[in-house]
């Protein structure tokens, strides 16, 4: 069964959004991670970039792919995850946790409203 928190938001594009107040922290979802496989090296958006809801704004490279990471709301990079250049695996380990990409200052916050819920993630996925 795939690892799909119930307190988070989800893009169909497989990155996820927790929010608190205005501020949206961004990641991929251990189903991504997963289907990447050994993640070796993140790219990271430049903080006080403006960003748009889908808009492609980091990369993530595995052993098997480079993939875009979309922003999944608008808004102003706050911060990066700094730990992800030098152990990029944290992605792999701990999607939800330590392995977090970017924060996002939303200019529209009702975007969240838009994404999946984890039930609606869930069936786009399917059963692992």
């Amino acid at each position: 069964m795939a690892n799909v928190p119930s307190d988070l938001k989800y893009a169909k594009s497989h990155e996820w959004v927790r929010v608190a107040g205005d501020v949206a922290t961004v990641g991929i979802t251990d189903h991504a991670q997963h289907e990447l496989t050994d993640i070796v090296f993140v790219e990271l958006p430049e903080p006080g970039r403006q960003v748009a809801a889908g808009q492609s704004c980091a990369v993530v490279e595995s052993v098997k792919t480079a993939s875009d990471i979309y922003s999944p709301v608008s808004g102003e990079i706050l911060e990066v995850n700094p730990e992800l250049a030098g152990n990029p695996g944290l992605v792999n380990k701990e999607p939800y946790a330590g392995g977090w990409f970017f924060k996002v200052k939303m200019t529209r916050p009702a975007e969240v409203e838009t994404l999946l819920s984890p039930e609606q993630y869930l069936a786009q996925i399917g059963p692992n």
